[in-house]
Parts: C-alpha cells; structure tokens; sequence
C-alpha cells in the first residue's frame, strides 16, 4: 500500500492504546520482537497454550454462572444445566452472603437471594449440591469477601459426603483485591483481607492441594473501566501480592503457584482479546520462572476461565446479545482458555432464564461439535497481525505493571483508591465516548431501532416467599445445633484472628458446627474492623 493511500486512511487505536496497522508483514513481528517469547503449545512460555494438545484432547469446561433464590432453587436450576451438558458449575451468591450478613440480618432485607443464592450455614451447602457428583463436576465459586467460610463449607459438604478433600477440586475466586477496584464486596481493610486470602492458599495447600483457592479476577476489573492490557496487568500484580503473602509464610512457590487460576473477561475487539490471552500467557510464565523462580511447568501455567463479559452487553436490541455471546465464546476459544462461562443474552436485564442459559449453552456446544475449534491448537498462531500485537500487548502490560511498582505497588495503589479512581475515570470517558457515538455499538448509537418495537425481556422476579424459607431454615439450624459447641468455636476463631494465626482451621470447625456466615464473620470483624472506602475527587 503506498504512502498517499495510507495517510487517507483514518488512524485506529484499540482500547489498550495500540496503533492498528492497515496490513502486516513479517518485518512487523520481527519489529515487535520477533518469535522468542513464541515456543511450542505446552511448553514454555506457553503463549500457544498450556497443553500441548489442548482441545484436541479435551474440550475446555463449559461452567455457566448460575445462582439465585435459596438453595432448593439454585439446586434445580444447577441439575437443569448439568442435564443439558454443562460440564462444571460456577455459583453465584447473593449480596447478603458476599458481604458477610445472615438472611435474617436486617441490612439484608429485600436481597436474599436477589442477584444469587443466599448461604447461611453448611446446611446450605448440603442442599445446594445434594444429588451432584462433585468429582465428575467441579465448582466455582464466585465469593471474595465472605471466601474462607464459603471455602470452609464447601470443604467440609464434601468431606461429610465421604468424599477424599485432598483429592477433591474446585476453585474459589477469592480475590480481595479486585473488589476494592470493582466489584465493591469487600467487609475486612485491605490488610487483613489479604491476609485471610493467604490463610486459605496455606490451609488448601496442606489439606486440599487439588483444591484452587483463589481465582485472580481481571474479569471485574475490565468491567469497572480497565483496557485489556490493564486487566492482565493489574491482574498479574494481585496475583504477585497473593504470592509474596504466601512466600513471606514459609511456603515455597512450586508448593501452591500450580492452584492459582485466573478469571479473566471477553468483549471488544476480537483480535486484541486473542492476542492479551495469548500475550498474558507468555508474560505470567516469565513473571513465575525468572521472579519467583518456579521449576514446575504447572506453576508457570496462566491457568483461566474466559467468560463473555457482561459489560459488552446491551439493554438495546438485546436479541444481538446472542450473536455478541457468540463471538465472546469464539474469542474463548481461540484464545485456548481452559474454562468457558458465557453471558446469556438477557443479562443486561436480569438473571438468565433457563430458556437464555440454554442458548449459551448450546453456543458452547456448536463451537466444539460443528465449528472445527477442537480439531487444532492455536489456528491463529503465525499471523502477522496476531503475533505483532502479541507482542506489542505484552510489552503494554509489562509497561502498566512497572509503572504500578513505581508507584509503591498494587496494595498501596488499592488502599488509597488510586486504581478504582483510574479505572472509574476511564469508565465515565467510554460512556461518554458511548452516547455520543465515538466508540460505535451497534442498537445503542448504531442502527438503533426507535421506532420499531422492542422485544422484551422476562424479568426474573423477587420471590418473597423463597426468602422467607431461607430465614425459617436458618432459625430451624439453630434450635437444632449445639449452641455451646458453636460458641466455642466462635470464640476459637477470634482468638486465632488476634493471634495472628491461621483461622482457616477455626473457621472449618465454626461451619462444622454449623456457626452462620454472619457470626464467623461478626468474630472477625471484632478484630480486624470493617474497610471504610477512600473517598477520592
């Protein structure tokens, strides 16, 4: 293309802030940095994927987000999925449970199960997952705040079913951090909230090695405002403070790094989401073998789910929501994730129906049985584009994490606000950029349909009596238990909080005794206060 035709051409810039080219050529990738941080699938440094055969061998778990009412309802909704070929479950709580509350505290009226299923105490658990083969499908749980008890109950659902907790897997996302940025579920300061996030990487890693107990989340962090790069990068520095924790405890990285996984977010343009997958890939293992010096190829592997991102959803038009769920599940794929979740078309609204879930599913299913994306790894490895900006994307993120070390570090950047300022502040600039049609989106500010008539979508109603059967289940638990057996273990919990011990151990024998989330949760608030947001302009 000569240089006359070129400058008439308008200049693109994807979200990270890269320049996209009108062609590639091979002195492009050479440019960027050529094929060195490539290699093979399998090998490091991973960027073509973590198993050398990848779906050729096994296609990667279909694990739809799914929760809401009391655990009767969530139960049913969960066998539905299973029924229709979902492969893992992936569990949504509901506000009340996030942030620590009992159903009958009154700060949790009119949200027990509202946005995801409500959990008192391991009685929940139990109906929950009663009649599903925990180690044919494995679960994830989406829980930050409130993750040690949730991790407690899971553990001890299953060791009560008999089955082997060091051999059972699942995963916890876990990841304080990103709530200070994001999602805002946070109860304990950001000090003590890290360290309950270390006691579950050491407890698990002793007594449940199979078992993920933090799944670092660039997912809602992309959602608050962040760019792709950011994502990653911001991601890859949580993941570092997780470790450093850990490390500062004795433990030795290969001994827990192979069970930290990731929980990443897809929606934009499809070839800067491949390339930050494949980018991020290589940068986690480089990160892992040449600062902590991990031997093990499983710690240096960026282990992920890759879901279809919410926020790339629309209230408008919602029925494109299904053609947009289907390139974010397209992205997943080419991006060689290990796990799928993807948004379900009514979500902008909504909890998904089982009508709408059906539909991701089936999305999910096409892609493996007729569309060809288990039969090669990586198909786009070698393109001049993608390995360009491959590279180019891993230089991004390693340029975000070396200016966030400069500033004194993730910790310290979250504590003081100044990461949610930054993401907020490029959130409001995309909305703008949204409304007044500089970033296009198609039935918002493209193509919209105003005087059409809209289609609607079902609303998933707020059942009054489904929280009433969770409080009543609640006070039946407790006249039922041993209520100086409980308050014992309370007490054990506090008193390992204060001692700066692990409470993990504590916090096992409260549940088995079927303490509630809100009472573990008010013995260790007795001793590590409540995070109280940095107010920033």
């Amino acid at each position: 293309m000569n240089d006359r035709a070129q400058s008439t051409l308008k200049i693109v810039t994807n979200e990270s802030g890269l320049e996209v080219k009108p062609l590639y050529t091979a002195a492009d990738v050479e440019e960027s940095g050529g094929t060195t941080m490539l290699g093979e699938p399998g090998e490091y440094p991973f960027t073509r994927g973590i198993h050398h055969e990848m779906y050729r061998k096994q296609p990667w778990t279909m694990r739809q987000y799914a929760g809401f009412g009391n655990p009767h309802d969530t139960n049913q909704r969960f066998k539905y999925l299973i029924a229709n070929g979902q492969t893992g479950l992936n569990v949504a709580f509901d506000l009340p449970t996030q942030i620590g509350l009992d159903s009958d505290d009154p700060l949790a009226a009119g949200e027990i199960g509202r946005v995801g299923m409500s959990i008192d105490t391991l009685r929940d658990f139990e109906i929950a997952f009663d009649g599903i083969d925990l180690d044919k499908i494995t679960v994830s749980m989406t829980i930050n705040g409130a993750a040690a008890i949730a991790i407690a109950m899971y553990l001890a659902m299953a060791e009560k079913r008999g089955y082997d907790v060091k051999k059972l897997r699942g995963t916890a996302q876990n990841d304080i951090l990103k709530e200070f940025i994001g999602r805002g579920t946070w109860i304990f300061p950001v000090e003590p909230s890290i360290k309950l996030v270390g006691d579950t990487i050491e407890y698990c890693a002793e007594h449940a090695p199979k078992y993920s107990p933090v799944s670092v989340c660039g997912y809602h962090i992309r959602e608050s405002g962040a760019t792709p790069a950011q994502e990653m990068a911001y991601a890859f520095c949580i993941a570092k403070a997780y470790a450093d924790e850990v490390i500062a405890r004795g433990l030795a990285v290969d001994e827990f790094a192979g069970r930290l996984s990731y929980n990443f977010n897809i929606f934009g343009n499809l070839f800067e989401q491949v390339c930050k997958f494949r980018a991020g890939r290589s940068l986690w293992a480089k990160i892992m073998k040449e600062e902590y010096h991990a031997e093990k190829p499983g710690s240096m592997w960026l282990r992920m789910i890759a879901a279809g991102g919410g926020g790339g959803l629309t209230f408008e038009q919602p029925e494109l929501n299904i053609v947009r769920g289907a390139y974010y599940a397209l992205i997943s794929a080419l991006s060689g994730t290990q796990t799928m979740a993807l948004c379900s078309y009514d979500e902008a609204y909504t909890i998904p129906t089982e009508y709408s879930a059906r539909i991701s599913l089936r999305t999910m299913q096409i892609l493996i049985e007729e569309m060809g994306m288990t039969e090669t790894v990586d198909p786009l490895g070698g393109s001049y584009y993608v390995e360009t900006m491959t590279n180019r994307m891993r230089d991004k993120m390693e340029e975000i994490i070396a200016e966030t070390d400069a500033q004194g570090g993730i910790v310290k950047l979250v504590s003081e606000g100044i990461i949610q300022a930054k993401v907020s502040a490029q959130a409001y600039q995309m909305q703008r950029d949204i409304e007044s049609g500089k970033f296009p989106k198609v039935g918002v500010n493209r193509y919209r349909n105003d005087n059409e008539e809209d289609h609607p979508v079902e609303f998933h109603p707020y059942n009054e009596d489904d929280a009433r059967v969770q409080v009543d289940g609640l006070n039946k638990v407790r006249a039922e238990r041993d209520s100086e057996h409980v308050a014992r273990t309370l007490a054990a919990v506090s008193e390992a909080a204060r001692a700066g011990a692990n409470v993990m151990p504590a916090i096992v024998e409260a549940v088995k005794a079927y303490a509630s989330v809100g009472e573990i949760t008010k013995e260790l608030v007795k001793v590590y206060g409540r995070y109280q947001e940095p107010i920033r302009f």
